[in-house]
């Protein structure tokens, strides 16, 4: 799990290091893109976000939800936006780092996005429906393998970790499973729950909630140590998948050539609201991680998920057009 580096001292910082001319900005509403339907965890935390940025920036912002093509219509929007700050980009790591990597011919180039900040990291899962025959990784890989193709597993989109997740799945267990791709956490989910997919390789914040609830079957976390929320559930790793982790992280991002100054201001809002006492104790009831720091370390983020499931994407040969 992301460390978290929201701090005040930061904040002041970025805030003290701005040219004079940041003081003027901003100066009307803020909008931010969620590139992804309502109901997800991008959404979720950007709107948590959003409610308490005013207090920093003396401003409104507001939220839009533009999805499609697994994030990139509401990239793209925000790619081809005015540099001026008042339109932001909230996604999860697909549009921005591997979507050049999937798609034959994309409308934008993330490597020319201006990182913000990122706003929180969370922990991805295996999810099962609830009456699924495996009832831990051993028998469910056994049942995987004894049933190549006909095991469905839903993902937030093309490109999204949960898609990509089920083909490192794949890879490393020499399974073949079938992709089903949705346009976000909330239909995806409801189709699991519903029984018309089998597997969803989902966050831990949805997860652990239908978990406790009995509409659907945990069966491992994804990341590289147990989670001492569910100390009793274990990694996919040390449930025989080697090299095994996925993650996700929320972030916000600004079009190209956003002035340096602009970004500071932002970044500094961000990093104070992710302080706030109740944004802390909403992101620990959803099982989040506030991240915050500067945008340099948003970008050194950025690079290492594009190489780690860049290396998945090319080993497959995954691509979407």
């Amino acid at each position: 799990m992301l460390k978290f580096f929201a701090t005040t001292a930061i904040a002041a910082a970025l805030l003290a290091a701005a040219p004079a001319e940041a003081q003027d900005f901003p100066s009307r509403p803020i909008k931010i893109v969620v590139c992804l339907p309502a109901g997800g965890g991008v959404d979720t935390v950007t709107r948590i976000i959003a409610d308490k940025l005013p207090q920093f920036l003396g401003q409104p912002v507001v939220v839009e939800n533009k999805g499609g093509q697994s994030g990139n219509l509401g990239t793209e929007l925000v790619y081809n936006s005015d540099p001026d700050g008042y339109t932001l980009l909230a996604s999860q790591p697909a549009p921005i780092t591997t979507a050049p990597l999937l798609f034959k011919t994309l409308p934008y180039d993330p490597a020319n996005l201006t990182p913000v900040a990122t706003m929180s990291a969370i922990a991805n899962t295996l999810l099962v429906r609830k009456d699924f025959p495996a009832k831990n990784v051993a028998e469910f890989i056994a049942y995987v393998k004894a049933n190549p193709g006909k095991v469905n597993y839903a993902s937030q989109g093309n490109g999204t970790t949960s898609h990509l997740a089920g083909v490192m799945f794949d890879m490393l267990v020499g399974t073949k499973m079938n992709h089903v791709p949705y346009r976000g956490t909330a239909p995806a989910l409801n189709d699991l729950l519903g029984g018309h997919v089998d597997v969803f390789f989902n966050e831990l914040a949805t997860s652990i909630e239908q978990h406790k609830a009995g509409t659907a079957r945990l069966l491992a976390v994804t990341t590289a140590k147990r989670l001492a929320e569910l100390p009793d559930m274990p990694t996919l790793q040390e449930s025989g998948v080697a090299n095994f982790v996925s993650d996700t992280w929320n972030a916000i991002s600004a079009p190209p050539k956003t002035p340096a100054a602009v970004i500071a201001r932002l970044n500094a809002a961000v990093n104070q609201v992710l302080q706030l006492p109740e944004v802390k104790a909403r992101f620990a009831g959803m099982h989040l991680t506030a991240v915050g720091g500067t945008p340099q370390e948003m970008a050194d983020l950025v690079k290492a998920d594009t190489k780690r499931w860049g290396e998945v994407i090319r080993i497959a040969k995954v691509t979407l057009q």
